[in-house]
C-alpha cells in the first residue's frame, strides 16, 4: 500500500484517512451528482472496507435514494458545506469519498464514468475511460 489517502472538509473539521487501496475510481454525471456539485459530474474514490478508514469530527448526513434506486447517505460539513463522504445502506462494507476532498487531488485517477446517459456535451469526461449509460452490476 502506498501512503494513506488523507482529505477532509474546507474548514478542517471533517478529517478523514484511509489506509487502503482504493477499489474504484469514477466520474459520476447522474442528476444528483451534477446538483451535488454544481459541475457535470461526481468524482469519487470508493474503498472496500469502513474499518480501513479513521474519520474525526462531525458530519451532517441527508439521505436520497440514488438513480440506482439504493438509498445512499452523503456526509458533509455542516460548517462549510463541503461534501466529503457517502455510503449505500445496502452495501455498508463499501466507503466512498469526494475526489475534491483529497489533500492530494493529483491521487484521483478516474478509470470509468456512470450514468453517460444524463452528461451534458458541455461536460468533457475523458472519452477514452469506459462509460456506461447507468451504473454497472457485476
Amino acid at each position: 500500500m502506498s501512503d494513506a489517502f488523507t482529505g477532509g472538509c474546507a474548514c478542517g473539521a471533517i478529517r478523514y484517512k484511509i489506509s487502503a487501496e482504493p477499489i474504484g475510481m469514477n466520474d459520476c454525471q447522474c442528476r444528483q451528482c451534477q446538483q451535488r456539485s454544481g459541475t457535470g459530474h461526481g468524482s469519487y474514490m470508493a474503498f472496500a472496507s469502513p474499518k480501513d478508514v479513521e474519520l474525526t469530527g462531525k458530519a451532517a448526513h441527508w439521505d436520497v435514494a440514488a438513480d440506482s434506486g439504493l438509498v445512499k447517505t452523503h456526509g458533509f460539513c455542516p460548517t462549510c458545506g463541503t461534501p466529503v463522504h457517502l455510503t449505500f445502506a445496502a452495501l455498508p462494507e463499501i466507503f466512498i469519498v469526494h475526489a475534491g476532498s483529497l489533500d492530494d487531488p493529483s491521487r484521483y485517477k478516474p478509470q470509468f464514468t456512470t450514468y453517460r446517459i444524463r452528461g451534458h456535451h458541455w461536460d468533457h469526461v475523458d472519452p477514452a475511460l469506459p462509460r456506461f449509460d447507468e451504473m454497472p452490476t457485476g
